[in-house]
């Protein structure tokens, strides 16, 4: 297998759009930093940094829901076998994988012995034929399923280390605790995407899994669609370059961070992930990547100044967090940094305006919010909290041009008039059509520019 060379590292470059101006003693400062790789996603998979020759560049393990109710209907076991063998012949030549069978405890189905296989003609036959072996029966331990692929992943120190994992129903077998001691301890270890099969899963468990691993997670509620959902993930796990990247925030003494989120192209708060990375200087992660674009939206209090003053309120770094060698007194070089700005002046209008890429993704991130309060109140029986908060998602997907999830909406609400937001509750509700919802609710749409 070829070293790792430079050029094979995507090209990283940061971008920021903000309005600098506050009014004379304001303090709180938003900017939203676009993030773009480009160069590394296209590259058929070569090696990444941390691994030279003598081992994988990457691992994936592909955890399979075997518990009893994968039986009831028989196609979700089946469509769960296609689709694993699916993904097993999309997993490229060279790279380590392993499939995992999970209930009540972790089985390894195939290669066994604590290892990965490494990806070719012989070894994706025989892990088809190993697939046979998937049978359902037993109970629900997610947490047991992580702690064996974290195992198996670290075991072939691969840089990029990717998990997809299946589920049909409830963690129903360990304890709230036992899975978050699961997740903590999977951190930072490989990237997860999560899928519920059917609609017998829990929403929030198979999402909180995702977010707590940096993966994505999404339902899919016909069997048959399985297949087509884990080789496109496969694909897109083959696409990553770079590993372990962290977004690092510097702020000047007297300044302080509010809040780091990601806001495209899913919401999610980073802001409790920060790791201290030295003298005002904070880590916050982002996972691996390949060739692909994400936004951010941080918010940041500074000291009152007076008009006419001007401060750097923060830079923003993209750094590989995992030097090639633990010993190396060499900190490592940002791949690309952008600079947050905090101006004051006595004009008004400028101090007022709000930059329309901050204004698009407080809509989106106040969009998520509002279809996760409205469904909770829907599910407790609070009829009027829920047509309110609903309507106020109707309202903002339209304002946004959220078209995707304007139409998951529009199949739990009837929507009277989408520019005001009023809206009415269904009475029927499909179950499928509520998780959609639910699940999908923090995808956001790009604004254009």
């Amino acid at each position: 297998m070829a070293n790792f060379t430079k050029s094979h590292v995507p090209r990283f470059s940061a971008e920021v759009y903000q309005n600098p101006y506050l009014p004379e003693g304001g303090r709180e400062v938003h900017a939203i930093v676009t993030v773009t790789a480009t160069g590394g996603g296209t590259t058929g998979g070569r090696p990444v940094p941390g691994r030279g020759a003598g081992g994988p560049d990457a691992g994936v393990v592909i955890m399979v829901d075997c518990s009893g109710s994968m039986d009831y209907p028989p196609a979700k076991m089946r469509g769960a076998r296609e689709a694993t063998a699916a993904a097993i012949d999309t997993v490229r030549d060279g790279v380590g994988f392993a499939v995992v069978a999970g209930t009540h405890r972790a089985t390894e189905i195939y290669p066994g012995g604590g290892r990965l296989a490494v990806a070719g003609a012989t070894t994706r036959a025989q892990a088809r034929e190993a697939l046979r072996k998937l049978s359902a029966g037993g109970g629900t331990a997610i947490g047991t399923w992580l702690r064996l692929t974290e195992r198996l992943l670290s075991s072939a120190g691969a840089a990029i280390r990717h998990a997809i994992l299946l589920t049909d129903g409830r963690n129903e077998h360990e304890s709230p605790q036992e899975l978050r001691a699961a997740l903590d301890a999977c951190f930072g270890s490989f990237t997860c995407d999560a899928r519920g099969v059917g609609t017998d899963w829990e929403v929030k468990e198979v999402t909180g899994i995702a977010s707590a691993l940096l993966g994505t997670a999404d339902i899919v509620a016909d069997p048959a669609g399985l297949t087509a959902d884990f080789t496109r993930m496969t694909e897109k796990a083959m696409g990553k370059e770079v590993a372990d990247v962290v977004l690092r925030l510097w702020t000047p003494l007297g300044a302080e961070t509010v809040f780091v989120k990601q806001v495209a192209p899913t919401v999610e708060d980073l802001t409790g992930r920060r790791r201290e990375s030295g003298p005002r200087s904070g880590d916050y992660p982002t996972g691996s990547w390949g060739d692909e674009s994400r936004d951010y939206h941080l918010c940041l209090r500074v000291p009152a100044a007076g008009v006419g003053q001007e401060m750097l309120a923060g830079r923003v770094s993209l750094i590989i967090s995992a030097p090639d060698d633990p010993a190396s007194a060499t900190p490592p070089r940002p791949l690309s940094q952008g600079l947050v700005r905090a101006v004051w002046t006595d004009d008004a209008a400028a101090s007022t305006s709000i930059n329309p890429q901050v204004a698009h993704y407080t809509g989106q991130a106040e969009l998520a919010h509002v279809i996760q309060q409205g469904l909770d109140a829907r599910k407790s029986g609070d009829t009027d909290g829920a047509t309110a908060k609903l309507g106020r998602a109707v309202q903002l997907a339209g304002a946004s041009g959220n078209e995707a999830t304007a139409k998951l909406l529009a199949k739990v609400v009837d929507v009277v008039d989408a520019a005001t937001g009023t809206v009415r509750l269904k009475a029927k509700v499909a179950e499928a059509d509520e998780m959609t919802l639910e699940t999908r609710s923090t995808k956001t749409i790009r604004m254009k520019k």
